[in-house]
């Protein structure tokens, strides 16, 4: 009587509904939660948007609003102190292990809420049911697991539901997934891609191409990466459920133009993290040469070693280990000379301040600068860069 529901099924029959179950609970929280929601990334017809809501309510008990503040502040506040859940700020194991606590203290910060939660669902089904009756939701998914499936099964089930969201979302995304993996995209934040196949998460493995196009509805880049959540966006478009708004810019080149101008610069600026990752090849190129012309077994070439993937990634050093690189680096012009140019290409981006027509000279000067230095690594770079388009 224990097993007895509508349906009786074997053991992996079980598993597979469960895996079903947290699947649309996984595929409700990216196309949703995330890209419609909180990043604005693409619009959902009310039938969708309201079953995605409905089953979130059922499965996790999750508020809309609190959900998109908490993380469009990680976003705005990323690897800092007031990140909500950063693993370089609090340790990898306190956002594996219990990122939903950290999700839960952040909830009840009703500055982060007022302050980023604008925009989100604010009907009368949000304000007198889902937000004020939570766990409502997963007592009534609990009563229809053990209808369905019988009472030990359906409540193996409904733990299997409960615990789904806060391990991987909470804790593998919001941890491994700003710790352990690869980079597509030289970001200012330490996110990267777990594995290029988005499909137990719904696409969010993809972490450090969404962290260098946020606003994108897409989460792969590369030919070899796949968003299972992109395949559910596009069907549920050409059914007529949802509308794509944005999705990352493809990098288009021509021939080089003989000046940079202003279509140059947007292009540059549009597709700046594909010049970032372009710029860090040929910088790993110009590390690997000064480290053989340095003599690997040199006191410069082990300090540029230990400081390689600081470089590459731009990452954060403290004030002794700067003074201890920039010393190494005064045996080598030439790498000095790369690093120095590429905090100057970042400004461009990073000029808020500064008019179209200064930035297309500041743009002009480093390509004639560039060509300038000698070194065969910029000299290609700068033609790469007129190549945009």
């Amino acid at each position: 009587m224990l097993f007895s529901g509508v349906f009786d099924l074997p053991w992996w029959g079980y598993v597979l509904a469960a895996l079903g179950l947290t699947h649309v609970t996984i595929a409700s929280v990216t196309i949703f939660l995330h890209r419609c929601q909180a990043h604005r990334a693409l619009e959902l017809h009310p039938i969708a948007s309201n079953f995605f809501r409905f089953w979130l309510w059922m499965t996790t008990g999750m508020v809309t609003k609190e959900w998109a503040a908490i993380h469009r502040k990680h976003h705005a506040k990323c690897e800092t102190a007031e990140d909500p859940h950063s693993p370089q700020i609090v340790g990898i194991n306190r956002v594996l292990w219990g990122g939903v606590f950290l999700y839960v203290k952040e909830s009840h910060n009703a500055e982060t809420i007022e302050r980023y939660g604008h925009g989100t669902p604010d009907d009368w089904l949000e304000r007198n049911v889902y937000a004020r009756f939570q766990v409502l939701g997963i007592t009534l998914m609990g009563v229809t697991n053990v209808m369905l499936f019988g009472i030990v099964p359906g409540l193996l089930i409904l733990l299997t539901q409960i615990v789904w969201i806060p391990f991987w979302a909470a804790g593998v995304i919001n941890g491994i997934g700003h710790y352990f993996g690869y980079r597509n995209y030289d970001c200012a934040d330490a996110s990267v891609n777990i594995v290029p196949w988005g499909i137990l998460i719904g696409g969010e493995e993809l972490h450090n191409n969404h962290h260098a196009f946020a606003a994108s509805a897409k989460l792969s880049s590369k030919w070899y990466e796949f968003d299972i959540g992109w395949l559910y966006i596009r069907i549920l478009s050409a059914l007529g459920l949802a509308k794509v708004k944005k999705v990352a810019p493809t990098p288009r080149f021509a021939e080089p133009k003989a000046t940079a101008d202003a279509q140059t610069l947007q292009a540059v600026i549009t597709n700046r993290y594909d010049v970032l990752s372009r710029y860090a090849k040929s910088l790993k190129d110009i590390y690997a040469q000064e480290v053989e012309r340095l003599g690997h077994w040199s006191s410069e070439a082990q300090t540029l070693k230990r400081f390689r993937d600081a470089m590459l990634r731009m990452q954060q050093l403290s004030d002794a280990e700067r003074a201890r690189l920039g010393d190494a680096l005064k045996k080598s012009r030439v790498l000095a000379t790369a690093l120095a140019m590429r905090q100057e290409l970042v400004s461009l981006w990073e000029r808020s301040n500064a008019s179209k027509e200064q930035l297309v000279r500041q743009l002009q000067d480093w390509c004639r600068r560039a060509e300038a230095s000698g070194i065969p690594s910029l000299v290609d770079f700068s033609q790469r860069l007129r190549s945009y388009a």
